[in-house]
């Protein structure tokens, strides 16, 4: 199990309803982390989404260390 410091934005922010939380998962990856916070948030699929891991963006299949810091990000709506 690792720990990993969790940062939401937009539409998951009010899904998960708080800006960040530190989360102990047995994820390896990030796309099985985003898996595991869509089940107990309901956030919408991967679709266009992006994620950052420690402040760089990163592919859904990076592993995962313990401490990592991860940012899911949505897509942005705009005209």
């Amino acid at each position: 199990m690792i720990s990993v410091d969790v940062e939401f934005f937009a539409m998951l922010r009010e899904h998960a309803g708080r800006e960040r939380e530190k989360v102990e998962t047995n994820a390896d990856t990030a796309a099985e982390l985003y898996s595991e916070l869509a089940d107990r948030y309901a956030f919408p699929d991967i679709g266009r989404m992006k994620v950052a891991i420690n402040q760089e963006f990163s592919d859904w299949e990076s592993r995962l260390s313990d401490g990592d810091s991860v940012v899911f990000i949505p897509p942005v709506a705009g005209g």
